[in-house]
């Protein structure tokens, strides 16, 4: 399976250092069932997998550099601002399927939306077109014959 929305939010509570039971229940999951549920989710394949990818990227940023007289920088997320400004339409799908910060389900998403954009149907024509084709294609099957001598005969 891939990893959800919840897994996700599971997996960034466990990397911001909450336990597995708080990290169940911050993503949404019973409380009743959250030692369970965090159990669980941290033995999944995907959730491991995203814990991993995201820790290795963590040691491998470098520490945030201070400036005189100004705050530590911070990694460049998502620009909330810079998505809502798309006016068209293909140009926002395009963006989302290229994010690989996006849920790898949404980017399939936006790319099964794109497709009519890409690449026509093969059925997409009207009648008419279907019947110019089929008439083109059938006169070009026979090699058009000479016209035959027209020969009279003069006996009386």
């Amino acid at each position: 399976m891939a990893l959800t929305a919840k897994k996700r939010l599971f997996a960034d509570a466990v990397l911001a250092g909450k336990a597995n039971k708080d990290a169940a229940i911050a993503a949404g999951y019973s409380a009743a069932t959250a030692s369970a549920a965090g159990s669980r989710l941290v033995k999944d394949k995907d959730v491991s997998l995203y814990l991993a990818a995201q820790r290795i990227q963590s040691e491998a940023r470098p520490a945030p550099v201070e400036k005189s007289g100004s705050a530590a920088r911070k990694p460049v997320d998502l620009d909330i601002g810079a998505m809502t400004s798309f006016t068209d339409p293909k140009a926002f799908l395009i963006a989302a399927m290229n994010d690989g910060r996006t849920e790898p389900k949404l980017r399939v998403d936006a790319a099964k939306a794109l497709m009519p954009f890409v690449h026509a149907k093969v059925g997409e024509t009207g009648k008419k077109d279907a019947k110019g084709a089929a008439a083109e294609k059938a006169a070009n099957k026979f090699a058009s014959l000479a016209t035959p001598k027209l020969v009279v005969n003069n006996r009386k």
